[in-house]
């Protein structure tokens, strides 16, 4: 097996000697769960233009990495946080994402696609009205419905700026929940992922945020058809999952606890929509078919080493973690380069990116491991470790 030198704390190298990568078994859909892996865009390395500033993307790699996941039985979020939506992708691109990522969805059968939509066009100032915040809600719910799409309904940084009461939310969200043509998935992103996002639903407080939210559900449940939470509190969702009405789904958002949260309890699941299923799509993949099979202990068996991984891709702060998913998929040959969409590449120090590939490769995640060990060391060298 390859051994390369990685950065240890306190400032020093070590070799490192990879181990054998885990083969997962492959699933085949229908899953007891519906899985959606959010998934990431590849930026064109090779795009003449200021990469801080604009938005260059790989679309045959873009679309190739999706259908990649469909492949696996996971379904694609698209133009969500994990796109970069909103943090170097703006919302013409991000259409233009979606519409080519329905496009390609049809030929494959049983291709699942959710669409993001939300206000990311209209910039969160101090004089945008909850009315200006309606309108940019129905020109993404209109344009991604034009498309065929199926809405995630995204939360607004507009909104927080906008909002003067709790009241101000229900009064947006029963206005164009009262509009959509199909049931949505609201997604509930907490400041972990995003500091704009902090005081959602008009308070700090968690509990009392829920409140809110579960009185926006309850009336308007006939079109919803779930929630993602991301607030990486199990406790939380699962507290949330038991007030919804029957019918609406909780989908997990939380990337620290997702095996037990989707394995369930004697009151409920959660379904998925998770960021870290872009990183870890075949293991998840085959979790879910064991879970399927009824084999909780295989489904734990292969989840348990994953979760080290997705917790230190997730840490604090959280809103960078996009760096470890692109870095893995780079690792494992799913696009030619490790550049991104914003200059992300860089979020993320070289002490953090060596960690990332010990811990993919003691899950077994590093599917060639000759090719992530060469790759490792390009990464490594540009960050003046020496092979």
């Amino acid at each position: 097996m390859p051994t390369l030198n990685l950065p240890t704390a306190g400032g020093k190298i070590a070799p490192y000697a990879m181990k054998a990568p885990k083969s997962f078994p492959a699933a085949k859909p229908p899953f007891n769960r519906i899985a959606y892996a959010a998934a990431h865009v590849v930026a064109n390395p090779l795009a003449d233009g200021d990469p801080w500033l604009d938005t260059a993307i790989d679309w045959d790699a873009t679309i190739a990495f999706r259908r990649h996941l469909w492949s696996l039985g996971l379904g694609v979020a698209e133009a969500m946080d994990t796109a970069q939506r909103g943090m170097g992708m703006d919302w013409p691109t991000s259409l233009e994402l979606i519409r080519r990522t329905l496009d390609a969805a049809k030929d494959t059968p049983g291709a699942m696609v959710g669409s993001g939509a939300g206000t990311d066009h209209l910039a969160p100032a101090a004089n945008v009205t909850v009315d200006d915040v309606v309108r940019a809600y129905e020109e993404q719910c209109e344009a991604v419905e034009q498309l065929g799409g199926h809405i995630v309904l995204m939360a607004s940084r507009a909104l927080v700026k906008a909002a003067k009461s709790p009241d101000d939310y229900v009064k947006v969200y029963s206005r164009i929940l009262g509009q959509v043509k199909q049931p949505v998935i609201i997604h509930w992103l907490g400041e972990m992922f995003d500091p704009a996002l902090e005081g959602y639903w008009g308070h700090k407080d968690h509990m009392q945020a829920m409140d809110v939210a579960v009185a926006v559900i309850e009336t308007n449940r006939t079109k919803i058809d779930g929630v993602k939470i991301s607030l990486l509190d199990k406790d939380k969702e699962i507290a949330m999952r038991r007030r919804l009405p029957e019918g609406v789904r909780m989908y997990t958002g939380d990337d620290f606890n997702y095996a037990e949260l989707i394995e369930g309890d004697n009151a409920g699941y959660s379904d998925a929509l998770l960021g870290i299923f872009d990183a870890i799509a075949p293991a998840a993949a085959a979790a879910l078919g064991a879970l399927t099979r009824g084999d909780a202990k295989s489904f734990h068996d292969i989840f348990g080493p994953t979760v080290p991984l997705s917790r230190h891709i997730f840490k604090a702060p959280t809103r960078f973690y996009k760096t470890g998913v692109v870095l893995m998929a780079y690792l494992n040959g799913l696009q030619t380069h490790f550049t991104m969409v914003g200059g992300q590449e860089s979020a993320r120090s070289t002490l953090h990116l060596a960690e990332l590939f010990r811990l993919a490769d003691a899950a077994g995640l590093l599917s060639d491991p000759d090719r992530a060990a060469s790759r490792m060391k390009h990464v490594m060298a540009v960050h003046g470790v020496a092979a």
